[in-house]
This record gives structure tokens, C-alpha cells and sequence, in this order.
């Protein structure tokens, strides 16, 4: 049974607020529908509905795409 090999990218289908930093909120820099690339080991599977997503830090998103 092979291993299930991991997709490093996807496209954003939710953001929270942004990260706290220094006592300020320091604003998402991703939005919904932008396409992302992101580290091969990056991020936590979990299951919404049926559907496979992964939860991912901006911090490990390498690059926007398109």
C-alpha cells in the first residue's frame, strides 16, 4: 500500500484574524481563493464535511500562485 504522498499546494478556503505580535493584531496577508504553495510536511489534515483540508500556519505558506 503506498504511501499517500502529500499535495504542497492548494488554494485558501479560510483565514482566521491574523497573528498577535508585540500586543498588536498583525492583519492575515492570504485570502479566501488565493492559491498557495506550502511545505511538503506543513500543516494538520482534518476532515470539514466529508471533505479533506489542511490546516496550515501563514508562516508555512511559501508563496501565492497566479
Amino acid at each position: 500500500n503506498p504511501a499517500k504522498k502529500k499535495p504542497t499546494q492548494g488554494e485558501v478556503i479560510a483565514v482566521g484574524p491574523g497573528r498577535i505580535e508585540k500586543g498588536e493584531r498583525v492583519k492575515m496577508d492570504l485570502a479566501v481563493g488565493d492559491k498557495v504553495i506550502y511545505g511538503k510536511y506543513s500543516g494538520t489534515p482534518f476532515t470539514v464535511e466529508g471533505d479533506e483540508v489542511i490546516i496550515i500556519k501563514a508562516s508555512d505558506v511559501l508563496a501565492k500562485v497566479g
